[in-house]
């Protein structure tokens, strides 16, 4: 799959972290609707430090339709409202 990091650009990561990053991201959408903002940045780093380390990093001039699009790790919590709803980022 293929993931961007806003700010950060893409990484082609093996299908098998999704589980993974899943429950990482069910993990943001509850921190979003407590308003708990120290295990939401918590959960957010991790999350981005995941795809950082276990994917790789593809050349910016190439352009591939992302599968994930995750946010900066400097959003704020009221602008993650608007992101980690619902299902999160990954569905499922």
């Amino acid at each position: 799959m293929i993931i961007r990091i806003l700010g950060k650009g893409q990484f082609k990561l093996d299908d098998g972290h999704l589980d993974r990053l899943n429950k990482i991201d069910n993990e943001l959408v509850k921190h979003v609707s407590e308003g708990n903002s120290a295990g939401f940045r918590r959960d957010l780093a991790k999350l981005i430090s995941i795809v950082e380390e276990q994917g790789e990093p593809l050349d910016p001039v190439e352009i591939v339709s992302s599968d994930i699009i995750i946010p900066s790790g400097d959003l704020s919590i009221d602008e993650a409202k608007r992101v980690f709803c619902g299902e999160g980022l990954i569905k499922g």
